[in-house]
């Protein structure tokens, strides 16, 4: 028997194809079988095609009907295949039998159940322990060929990053998630049925990548189900980080400050640009690109201008450089980003929305939705900018392509024309438009995969208790979106000084977390969709979707959607007004260590804002009762670091000083990510 066909679900047949493609392969007459000595199966069909599928994928399939690519007589042969029973031999002609209690028209009363995948007798009740790391790299250049080959070896020489999972009881199928891809081992020991997310034939060099990272992981981490390796590539020693024309750049902006420089510099950070832009350099390059967004915000007076950011990406630059070149460095291409491809095209994907973000950028909006990707398990953002002071509610009716931002954000997508970048955001390819479709979406978001969906949020506080630290891990768009699963909400208030919504959510094992949302003209209904959604008036709230940290000792989220009542949700695009009674909050603070980190770190930032060169003559003393101040709560190397920055810039106004400031504020930044 072919165990390859018989491993086959419908879950991987439609990742291989299509869910349509399944079904209607399962509405189709049944064929008559018989396979040759080499395990070749062959299928005649009443209707006249006749399909040949030999050992090694689908791929390799051949039917008579004249259609591109796999068909759905194909798929039926798959199916009838796995319904013979377990004891016909590999030379079996019979036709294919039913069950003698079942009628010869068993099968058309119930289209559905030819899709259901191998029978129950032959998929074990635990997951295979074969792992992929055991594929050898011949067998690999027989599936992607020398040339792919070549392409991976450059990779693995360059160094990659890869977050492999290993099968398990509830999801038997390994993966591994890189950059630019998602590689799952459909059946085991068979590269014949391995499914990526990119088009295919465009990065079928990822195998071999997701091959090398199971071997890493088997060596390193036997036994984790999941696990983040660093995959060939040598740490870089010396000063040679490739960010010495960015660092300039940080340098002088932290000298002069955003307050008093001004276009001078568009033409250096372009230059800029481009240099870290053809060294591959991803993540460098997105950081000096929002740096350039705060100079650019602060000189045209715009609202999204915050000190703390700019001073975030002057530090993040540095924080970087020094990652790839102390001594024991970490791996160049998780810290730089220099093994992302720009972009990468995806197959067929269903892509579920999870919500949307409106913002505002000066006399612009931006709208961000987010997308689930089952098959890779991960989030990807869908962005679009307009000009103009139009509110979310306003926004909603824009359209997009054929649809409109408000379907979108509360529906499923299946598309042809979804190209990701290293960054995750992903785009609708203009052209093939035509082969994306939308439909609404009933939230029925604990389908999708386990790393995506909290419903134990002591489990979240050790995932991201195990991040790199964010000035230097990926820049990935959504990388901690997450849908929430709520048991109840225990209270609601609103703090009319900062116009913002609290509401304390709780999960099945009675821990807490805060739903946090702030008011923003870009949408006025946020707060009043929101609290309607937790008072229950959309119906039984199930889930919220939005962004996951900790705040404040606990856990925070950002909703960017809720699922309640059988159907999404989306606080940003909804109209101001609702009829929900919020209890108003008592006048909250931080916790005295927070708010010591938070002031600090604040005035820290004052420096990147007016400039080293710039500061008042207040500074040092504001510097020495900052240093006070933590010394009193414990933090003495943050104190210590603040100080030593004090000393640097009283005698040394250059390099020596810079050092020092970005050794404080990185500590506190850290501090504060880890609070």
């Amino acid at each position: 028997m072919r165990k390859d066909l018989l491993g086959l679900t419908a879950d991987s047949l439609a990742a291989l194809t299509n869910r349509g493609l399944v079904k209607r392969a399962g509405k189709e007459a049944l064929p008559e079988l018989r396979t040759d000595a080499d395990g070749t199966v062959h299928g005649a069909f009443p209707d006249g095609p006749a399909t040949t599928l030999p050992p090694g994928g689908l791929d390799a399939a051949r039917c008579t009907c004249g259609a591109t690519g796999v068909c759905r007589h194909v798929i039926g042969v798959i199916l009838a295949y796995q319904r013979l029973p377990p004891d016909a031999g590999p030379q079996s002609d019979q036709a294919h039998p039913e069950p003698a209690d079942a009628g010869p028209q068993s099968d058309q009363a119930h289209p559905e159940s030819a899709a259901v995948g191998p029978r129950p007798a032959q998929a074990g009740p635990e997951p295979s322990p074969w792992s992929p790391g055991q594929v050898t790299d011949d067998e690999l250049t027989a599936r992607i060929g020398a040339r792919l080959m070549a392409a991976a070896r450059r990779t693995e020489r360059a160094g990659f990053t890869a977050r492999v999972r290993r099968a398990t009881a509830a999801d038997p199928v390994p993966q591994v998630e890189l950059a630019t891809a998602t590689v799952r081992f459909l059946i085991p020991g068979d590269l014949g049925f391995v499914h990526t997310d990119a088009v295919a034939g465009s990065r079928d060099d990822v195998i071999a990548l997701a091959v090398w990272a199971f071997r890493a992981a088997d060596e390193l981490h036997p036994g984790v189900t999941e696990a983040r390796v660093d995959v060939g590539g040598q740490a870089e020693t010396g000063d040679g980080s490739g960010l010495e024309r960015a660092l300039g750049l940080a340098g002088t902006v932290l000298r002069e400050g955003a307050a008093h420089l001004g276009q001078g510099l568009d033409a250096t950070i372009a230059d800029v640009r481009r240099r870290l832009d053809a060294a591959g350099l991803r993540w460098p390059l997105l950081a000096v690109g929002d740096l350039a967004d705060q100079l650019a915000s602060y000189r045209d007076r715009g609202a999204h201008y915050r000190p703390e950011l700019l001073a975030s990406h002057v530090a993040e630059l540095h924080a970087r450089h020094r990652a790839v070149t102390r001594p024991d460095a970490t791996l160049r291409s998780s810290v730089l980003g220099t093994a992302e491809a720009a972009e990468t095209p995806l197959r067929r994907a269903r892509l579920e929305s999870l919500g949307c973000r409106i913002r505002a950028l000066g006399d612009r909006r931006v709208a961000e939705v987010y997308l689930a990707h089952a098959d890779s398990a991960m989030v990807l953002v869908l962005r679009r900018e307009w000009d103009g002071e139009d509110d979310g509610a306003a926004l909603a009716r824009r359209r997009i392509d054929r649809s409109t931002l408000a379907a979108l954000a509360t529906g499923n997508l299946v598309t042809e024309s979804a190209v990701r970048s290293a960054s995750r955001t992903v785009r609708l390819a203009t052209g093939r438009i035509s082969r994306t479709t939308v439909s609404p979406s009933r939230g029925d978001w604990g389908d999708l995969p386990p790393s995506l969906v909290v419903t134990d949020l002591a489990a979240l506080g050790r995932e991201l208790d195990a991040l790199p630290l964010r000035p230097v891990r990926p820049r990935v768009k959504a990388e901690l979106v997450r849908v929430v699963a709520v048991a109840g909400v225990e209270a609601v208030t609103y703090a009319p000084g900062d116009q913002r919504l609290d509401a304390v959510i709780v999960d099945r094992a009675g821990d807490t977390a805060i739903v946090r949302a702030t008011h923003t003209a870009a949408a006025p209904g946020r707060l009043d969709a929101l609290a309607a959604v937790l008072a229950g008036e959309e119906g039984e709230l199930r889930f919220v979707s939005g962004v996951v940290g900790r705040g404040a000792g606990g856990f925070v989220i950002e909703p960017v959607g809720l699922a309640a009542g059988g159907r999404v949700v989306v606080p940003d695009l909804r109209p101001a007004g609702g009829s929900a009674r919020l209890v108003v909050a008592e006048h909250d603070r931080h916790e005295p260590l927070t708010e010591a980190l938070v002031d600090t770190r604040a005035l820290l930032a004052e420096a990147a804002h007016h400039g080293l060169s710039h500061l008042p003559p207040t500074y040092g003393d504001r510097l020495a009762a900052a240093a006070r101040r933590l010394t009193v709560l414990g933090l003495h190397r943050m104190a210590g670091a603040v100080t030593a920055f004090a000393a640097a810039r009283t005698h040394d106004s250059g390099e020596e000083a810079e050092r020092a400031w970005i050794d404080a504020y990185l500590r506190l930044e850290v501090a504060l990510d880890l609070n």
